[in-house]
């Protein structure tokens, strides 16, 4: 990613994450001119021709932020990344979009291969990651009320699928716990699955 393509980027999380995912979670041209500033080489997009149908934001956290296991804000230091460590054990993957339009065509897998590969070439601990649950809230309501952490572990042990963190779990990632009131997001119960893959 380069300053050239934060507008592109801007659209992109509108087009990709609607209502009622909370607007006040999209990322402004000033959080990811942020992003660039303290970490350019964990910025990546995807193009077609010319055009950005893809783009991936990452920071790096300390050992002691991973393991205290809290909400997205207190985690990255909000959108201004401002827990960012430059030394720290752990790329922490903030989020992927990718263009409606071009979904199922691996994308996403190639910025996860990405983050893999960059842990391993940077000699980190791992890449660790808090998974929406986005089918959460229609299972809910169309079969039975659980809580997130119940959703997860049926989706975990394939009684269930749900659209992110299934394909994710197939990638080699490994669920360790649902964190409650990680972010505002009515589909996931505002709560998130604690993934990593260590190198």
């Amino acid at each position: 990613m380069t300053s050239s393509d934060l507008e592109a980027v801007v659209e992109l999380q509108r087009l990709a994450f609607p209502p009622p995912f909370s607007e006040d979670l999209h990322w402004d041209i000033g959080h990811l001119a942020r992003h660039l500033k303290i970490f350019p080489r964990g910025q990546w997009i995807a193009k077609y021709n010319d055009s950005v149908v893809g783009s991936c934001s990452n920071t790096i956290i300390t050992e002691q932020n991973w393991q205290a296991h809290e909400s997205w804000f207190a985690t990255a230091g909000g959108p201004e990344l401002k827990h960012f460590s430059k030394s720290g054990s752990t790329l922490y993957g903030l989020d992927i979009t990718v263009h409606p339009d071009v979904r199922r065509q691996g994308i996403g897998r190639a910025f996860y291969s990405r983050r893999f590969s960059w842990v391993r070439d940077n000699g980190r601990t791992r890449f660790g990651t808090g998974c929406r649950l986005p089918d959460y809230n229609y299972y809910c309501e169309s079969v039975e009320q659980v809580s997130p952490s119940e959703y997860a572990m049926k989706v975990v042990s394939n009684q269930l699928v749900d659209r992110t963190l299934t394909p994710l779990l197939r990638s080699g990632l490994r669920f360790i716990e649902v964190v409650e009131n990680y972010m505002e997001d009515i589909e996931s119960g505002n709560a998130a699955a604690l993934l990593e893959w260590v190198a």
